[in-house]
């Protein structure tokens, strides 16, 4: 979950316009001359990235959705600069990456950031701890700390005694671990992931979401994860925001999201996905003031942040009002008509 104090990454007005009058199309752009389709006939350009300003809190697992050509994954590739931006500012840690040396970016990128690709990025010659060791290598630490520090990363990720075997000997789901395991062995503040678990079969993959939400809510790791996938997305993140056309449409909570979206594009994109996991009962509950069942203590209760499926369990065996109980205080009450209500989709305005 997000901690207080200034947002860790910072994006500002970042543009990426891909081809060689880029500084053309950028003007039309801003001068709402031209739309994208327009740049690639006038131009001969292609627009990656339009206009994004965005934050990530401190140990926050922030999520950027969108499909195939959305600008996802080139907007992530802008954060530890393996992209340079068209125009705009970001900020890691306070800092403008735009402003770092060459050395200074190496840095940045062997220390503070550690990167997980879709394909695993793994070295086949290389057995499984020299490719999580990677990282140290390059840092120039010394042979005995990266073996300590590549095994502890390998039980992290559930790989312990596999380190003298080489990747080919492993499956998909076993080499997503190692380079999960790769990124953390140099100890970063963030990780981008970039759609890691999108080649892994359903439930290799929903296992490999259980490990890493686990496994980063004990680090406190600050991620930036893309996906296409929406249900993937409101699983694991703590925000959302949805991309279209190198722009984001929206961004906010799953919740959020869901419940309220904000843009023709979301509100299809988000239309029949269930809200039995996203929905709370803090959402759909009634202050306690306005009904007063019998006794209060007798009903069953529930945490605030509780979600729809597991009141749908209690309504399925008790006809009452649900208690919503923060610490020893009732703040609230649900019937079976909320709950109802809460599984309908939202109708169309």
């Amino acid at each position: 979950m997000t901690e207080g104090g200034e947002p860790l990454i910072v994006m500002r007005n970042v543009w990426k316009i891909f081809g060689e009058r880029q500084a053309e199309a950028l003007a039309a752009l801003r001068a709402g001359a031209a739309g994208k389709q327009e740049i690639a006939e006038r131009f001969n350009c292609v627009v990656g990235v339009a206009d994004v300003n965005l934050s990530v809190d401190r140990g926050e697992i922030f999520c950027v959705m969108g499909l195939s050509g959305s600008g996802k994954s080139t907007l992530v590739r802008h954060i530890n600069r393996l992209l340079e931006p068209t125009a705009g500012e970001i900020l890691v840690g306070g800092e403008n990456v735009m402003a770092k040396s060459p050395a200074d970016l190496r840095s940045l990128r062997s220390h503070k950031i550690g990167m997980v690709f879709q394909n695993f990025g793994l070295l086949p010659h290389r057995t499984v701890r020299d490719n999580v060791a990677l990282p140290l290598e390059i840092q120039r630490a010394s042979r005995q700390k990266r073996f300590d520090i590549a095994e502890e990363a390998l039980e992290k990720v559930n790989l312990a005694g596999w380190g003298d075997r080489y990747c080919h000997e492993l499956s998909g789901g076993m080499q997503q671990r190692v380079g999960l395991a790769r990124a953390l062995a140099a100890d970063p503040d963030i990780l981008l992931m970039d759609e890691p678990f999108s080649a892994l079969d359903p439930l290799i993959r929903r296992q490999l979401q259980d490990e890493f939400l686990s496994l980063s809510t004990a680090m406190g790791k600050t991620v930036v994860f893309i996906t296409h996938d929406l249900e993937e997305a409101v699983r694991i993140g703590d925000r959302i925001a949805v991309m279209k056309d190198g722009m984001i449409l929206q961004v906010g909570t799953p919740e959020e999201v869901v419940t309220r979206p904000q843009h023709e594009y979301v509100e299809k994109f988000v239309a029949e996905i269930s809200r039995l996991n996203i929905l709370t009962a803090r959402s759909i509950m009634v202050p306690v003031g306005d009904r007063h069942p019998a006794d209060l203590n007798a009903l069953p209760s529930v945490r605030p942040d509780q979600v729809l499926g597991d009141l749908v369990e209690i309504a399925a065996s008790h006809s009452g009002d649900i208690a919503v109980r923060e610490a020893d205080t009732i703040v609230g009450l649900i019937d079976r008509t909320a709950i109802l209500n809460g599984l309908k989709r939202r109708e169309a305005s």
